[in-house]
């Protein structure tokens, strides 16, 4: 008996909360679709007017939620977490600055390969000389124009004879170059000496060490976009990271390559003959 009346007022609780809610949203359908005014008013009056506005607000609070949170979910279906997460694509300013870094190791030894004696005249053996001057050092290429007059010879012709001769001169027979310029009016003639077999082999394990810092720098900037692409893993696809991944290892490949190419003919014209 008591299990029964318990059951009879949990039904008549239900019924009390449900039946207003259900009732608002009758009262303002037939409100909309202009229907007898006296259903409406006998339907407020007996509900009361503040409880009605009341489940209306909580209505189009409950409709504006829904409407929230569908839209929250379209922007976030790829998130786990339900926030939205934008994806960025890191490969082409990643791709240009790995390349760039790659590209100035390259010239770096570019410029240091062309200071290196071999047995032909060529004006980087000299250019990089630094020549003291009443301001300061300066390089010899900035203060001279340098140009080669044969295989054996080149000519170097100081901009501002009177004050630079003699600082030029001297620049250039104490550089490690083992060279004895002569002095023709207002310009230099420095003869290339031919190389000893020792002083070859010198000049080709240079190169070759050269050109492995070189590699190792290139190899740096690789393993730096390597680690970006890591730390990306989680704001883009994996196939895309797998993709850029393998352009990244195909450039160091190529960077390489071309770095093992520049010393190896660097080594031949050492070795070759004048």
């Amino acid at each position: 008996m008591a299990i029964s009346l318990r059951r009879g007022i949990i039904s008549a609780r239900k019924l009390i909360f449900l039946k207003p809610t259900f009732r608002c949203s009758e009262i303002s359908y037939i409100s909309s679709s202009n229907s007898n005014q006296s259903n409406v008013i006998s339907e407020t009056s007996l509900f009361g007017i503040h409880h009605l506005e009341s489940s209306n607000q909580l209505g189009l609070d409950y409709l504006k939620e829904c409407r929230r949170g569908f839209a929250k979910g379209k922007k976030s279906k790829n998130s786990d977490n339900g926030s939205t997460a934008e994806v960025v694509d890191i490969g082409p300013s990643l791709k240009a600055n790995t390349s760039a870094l790659m590209e100035a190791a390259q010239v770096a030894l570019s410029k240091e390969l062309s200071q290196l004696r071999t047995n032909r005249a060529s004006t980087g053996l000299v250019d990089h000389l630094l020549i003291e001057t009443s301001s300061g050092k300066i390089s010899l290429i900035r203060v001279c124009a340098v140009s080669v007059l044969d295989a054996q010879t080149i000519s170097i012709s100081p901009y501002d004879p009177k004050t630079l001769m003699k600082p030029v001169e001297n620049a250039l027979r104490e550089s490690p170059l083992g060279i004895n310029p002569k002095v023709e009016g207002d310009r230099l003639i420095v003869p290339i000496p031919p190389m000893t077999k020792e002083t070859m082999q010198a000049m080709c394990k240079v190169v070759a060490k050269a050109g492995e810092d070189v590699k190792l720098s290139i190899r740096r900037a690789r393993q730096k976009a390597i680690d970006t692409i890591k730390q990306a893993s989680s704001s883009m696809p994996k196939d895309d990271l797998k993709r850029l991944e393998k352009e990244i290892d195909e450039m160091n490949k190529k960077y390489s390559k071309s770095t093992e190419d520049m010393c190896k003919a660097k080594e031949k014209e050492i070795n070759s003959p004048s």
